[in-house]
């Protein structure tokens, strides 16, 4: 006899099934001919571009592609849970690992009357007062999401573990986890693809349903174009053990309502044998341009107050009468665009990403063999400017951070200037264990991690890192620096790229480089004529009354908080501290005694561990007494807000904060 483990009682939150129909309906026949009344995935597309409206004219980013590829599938897989009863989730376990798909969840929601949701819930989607963020977000929205999503490829071991514990537990319930094909390509769903079926076979696991959205697109472009055909991976799913089922017809709502329904039945009768059904589906389906566009229309196309949206949801509908209730909607929405007004900022702005690409190009010129290794998000980091002008200097290897770090490792020692890029939450997390190996297998890269902290404001929790400092910072033989602006990307990844070259010039093993910065536009130079030296930090603005030391996008901000309080008669100097893990301790020295000994640190990162920290702790360790006062994170998730600033504030270390700290 085998005993049932007693687990803890931890209280599932998740709201109970909606007990009306959906508002805009449809019908189909389930397998046995059967009439069923569903949610219609046309109003999901035109609620999806109406939230992300809203969203935009806040100043966010938002997804469209994802949500219009899996509106049939969602909308038949919540009919189906929902069916079961009340409380759906004592016979589901639902895991969306699709995160660029959350919105469009929100939005069949919304339709249902899931948890109370309504259209108006949709106008604040991405807002810092909605719990509808940028991803999937359970500690903001307990109530929706069961397990957070955003970094693609998470979910679906999360979900195994869903499984195995139900098993363990004896629940009577089946686990399904929605995942994109893009997902696919990250390592760790790669281990869940083979140990779920393998954990099966052994008795171990309970019904488990995979459900794949296959559109051959990821963000940057067609999966198959740029990267690898992914039908291998997919076909290698049935000898790892997988019942593997694929459907064509993944805009046609009946055929894949009844091949979902089809198939949680088989996972049910045969938990030895877990499924994966691959769905072909168009990513942008609904609206030509999307569906043709490269990256399927992966960001929403349409830019704040858009004529084009009444003509984007007519086109949704192909044909048929757009309800009036959305074309009022996007009417209202155009009516309330305000007046233009002219801009007197005359300071030139920029990314920082722009900078780096040039120092690339610079070097390649020069006959260096410099070469981008990339995961997917060139665009976003600045890099693609480089691959189009030397396209036989880059290789894309797919959504797969902790590949595209190894194999820059494998190509340093081949004699290579490897560069990585993605986000800086990516970076740290699924790079980290090879970033290590990089120095221990004697192979540098220079990686470019860009969305730091909050400035992926709109994307959430799960896309902010901050903890990307400490996460790298004691990596042997690595320096981690903090841009903030495009003048001073371009001086300082060149002198990383020479560095490199004059290191193994002298047979020595080069640094790796690990550049962070944000996804704002800031001023190119702070200071025209500004030097920017290997290990040095910038004083922007002299004063006597106290520090502030800051670095990347929080400069400008430091900037302005020095300015008013120069109004207020206080007279404090500006430091910015690019070079974080490597003190620039004369320049500190120096201005520690001009400036009475007083310094406020000012991180968008957590206080624990961060670049304050870090400075603190070198500059004790040289003997110097001081007085100190950080500003940062002090131990929290983020959430999705339209801009930086609001969380810069929302957390205490904006502007005001530091003008505080002087008062």
């Amino acid at each position: 006899m085998t005993t049932k483990i007693r687990p803890l009682n931890v209280k599932n939150k998740l709201a109970t099934a909606p007990t009306k129909q959906p508002i805009y309906a449809t019908t189909i026949k389930d397998q046995n001919g059967k009439e069923i009344t569903l949610a219609d995935p046309r109003a999901t597309r035109a609620l999806v571009a109406l939230m992300n409206q809203h969203a935009v004219i806040g100043g966010a980013a938002c997804h469209w592609g994802g949500p219009a590829a899996f509106a049939e599938m969602m909308s038949a897989l919540h009919s189906i849970m929902f069916s079961s009863g009340t409380n759906w989730f004592e016979n589901y376990n639902f895991v969306n690992d699709a995160g660029h798909a959350e919105n469009g969840i929100y939005a069949l929601r919304a339709n249902l009357g899931f948890d109370g949701l309504n259209f108006e819930s949709l106008r604040g989607f991405r807002s810092i007062n909605s719990k509808l963020t940028g991803h999937g977000e359970a500690h903001l929205n307990p109530e929706g999401v069961f397990i957070s999503n955003g970094p693609l490829g998470s979910g679906l071991p999360q979900a195994q573990g869903l499984a195995l514990a139900d098993k363990a537990i004896g629940n009577d319930r089946a686990t399904i986890c929605v995942i994109s094909d893009g997902g696919c390509m990250e390592g760790e769903a790669r281990e869940a693809m083979a140990a779920i079926p393998g954990l099966a076979q052994k008795g171990k696991m309970n019904p488990f349903l995979m459900i794949i959205s296959d559109n051959d697109t990821k963000l940057g472009g067609r999966i198959t174009e740029d990267s690898y055909d992914m039908k291998g991976s997919f076909l290698s799913l049935q000898e790892q053990g997988w019942d593997l089922v694929r459907v064509e017809e993944g805009h046609d709502l009946e055929r894949v309502y009844q091949a979902i329904e089809e198939n949680i039945a088989k996972a049910k009768s045969n938990d030895a044998k877990p499924v994966a059904l691959v769905i072909k589906t168009i990513k942008g389906y609904g609206v030509k341009s999307t569906q043709e566009a490269k990256s399927g229309g992966h960001g929403y196309p349409l830019g704040a107050y858009d004529e084009k949206l009444p003509a984007f949801l007519e086109e949704i509908y192909s044909g048929d009468k757009c309800p009036e209730e959305f074309m009022n909607w996007a009417n209202e929405i155009l009516s309330s665009k305000p007046e233009s007004k002219s801009s007197s900022n005359s300071t030139p702005v920029d990314k920082v990403q722009p900078g780096l690409a040039n120092a690339m190009i610079k070097a390649t010129k020069e006959g260096l063999p410099v070469f981008s290794v990339t995961a997917d998000l060139a665009g976003s980091t600045g890099v693609a400017a480089f691959q189009k002008e030397f396209p036989a200097n880059y290789v894309d290897v797919g959504i797969a951070e902790s590949n595209m770090v190894s194999t820059a490792v494998g190509m340093a020692k081949q004699g290579f200037i490897p560069v990585v890029d993605t986000f800086a939450q990516f970076g740290v997390t699924k790079g980290n264990l090879p970033l290590i190996m990089s120095q221990l297998s004697q192979g540098a890269v220079i990686c470019l991690f860009s969305h730091t902290g909050f400035q992926d404001a709109a994307d959430g929790a799960s896309h902010q890192a901050t903890t990307y400092f400490s996460a790298v910072a004691g990596i042997p033989n690595t320096s981690v620096v903090a841009l903030s602006s495009k003048d001073e990307a371009e001086s300082l990844m060149y002198q990383a790229i020479k560095n490199y070259e004059s290191a193994v010039e002298k047979g020595e093993t080069p640094e790796t480089t690990v550049f962070f910065f944000g996804r704002e536009k800031h001023p190119v130079s702070y200071t025209e004529g500004l030097d920017y030296t290997w290990g040095k930090a910038q004083v922007l603005r002299q004063g006597k009354d106290g520090i502030i030391v800051t670095h990347g996008p929080l400069v400008q901000g430091a900037l302005d908080a020095a300015e008013e309080l120069s109004a207020k008669g206080k007279d404090v100097t500006v430091i910015n501290n690019p070079f974080i893990n490597k003190i620039d301790l004369k320049t500190f020295k120096d201005q520690l005694a001009k400036n009475g000994n007083k310094m406020v640190t000012v991180e968008d990162h957590q206080l624990t561990a961060g670049a304050g920290a870090m400075l603190c702790h070198a500059l004790k360790q040289e003997g110097l007494e001081f007085e100190i006062k950080s500003l940062g994170n002090d131990g929290h998730f983020g959430q999705s807000s339209y801009t930086a600033k609001e969380l810069y504030a929302k957390f205490g270390f904006d502007k005001e904060a530091i003008i505080n700290q002087f008062s």
